[in-house]
């Protein structure tokens, strides 16, 4: 059951988590991204699809022990050595290509109209993310980039969330407090750790929410805040 917010005055800013809350793949795999497949065929097409999801297992592995979001080709040499397949510096430079960020990522529907209704009345917003440095060029590519001043990105800082430092990034960076920041994330537990932090924080639960963590069922109700 989401929970009704309580209009604090001192709000003056939001602070997003992106993946799950701003964005989502098509296709419904944040990694490896979508076209992975298809391009490791270009170079070895005798790959077969149970190879291939021994290899995204292992990457998830590599994920999980690694203190921040890994240097992308790093991940991509882990999957690619699951595969027997050489991790050439073409393959590699194939797999990080830009492509645009529509044909693999969509904004949620309620995101956009959220950001422009915030924007205009003055709400502050940064983003909080376990992320690749990439992450402003993605949103900028999805028209969302021009909402947010400053990022806190777990690649760029060495640390992933619920780490101090990840929060903190955000909030220093618009200079402004804990108090004065609200925090969305779809993930409870690390709302629960910003709330412990100072900040305000709501889990955004599009479906049944499943924890003790305030909540919200969309972004839009973000708006009852400001």
């Amino acid at each position: 059951m989401t929970t009704p917010p309580a209009s604090p005055a001192r709000l003056r800013a939001v602070l997003f988590d992106s993946g799950g809350v701003l964005m989502q793949p098509i296709g419904g795999r944040w990694n490896p991204r979508a076209d992975f497949e298809q391009t490791v065929l270009a170079h070895t097409p005798s790959i077969t699809p149970e190879q291939f999801a021994a290899a995204i297992t292992e990457g998830d592995r590599f994920f999980a022990d690694s203190p921040s979001t890994p240097d992308y080709d790093d991940y991509h040499r882990v999957l690619l050595r699951h595969l027997g397949v050489e991790p050439t510096s073409q393959l590699l430079g194939d797999l990080r290509r830009e492509v645009p960020p529509s044909v693999l990522l969509e904004t949620y529907p309620d995101v956009e109209e959220t950001l422009e209704v915030l924007s205009r009345r003055g709400v502050r917003m940064a983003v909080v993310s376990d992320a690749w440095p990439d992450l402003p060029a993605l949103h900028a590519g999805l028209g969302i980039g021009r909402f947010f001043e400053a990022y806190a990105i777990s690649a760029v800082l060495g640390c992933t969330k619920p780490d101090p430092r990840m929060y903190r990034h955000a909030s220093d960076a618009l200079d402004l407090a804990p108090a004065e920041c609200l925090f969305v994330d779809d993930d409870p537990d690390l709302v629960a750790a910003a709330i412990r932090l100072g900040y305000a924080g709501r889990a955004l639960c599009r479906g049944p929410a499943v924890s003790d963590v305030p909540s919200i069922a969309s972004l839009t109700q973000l708006l009852d805040f400001f």
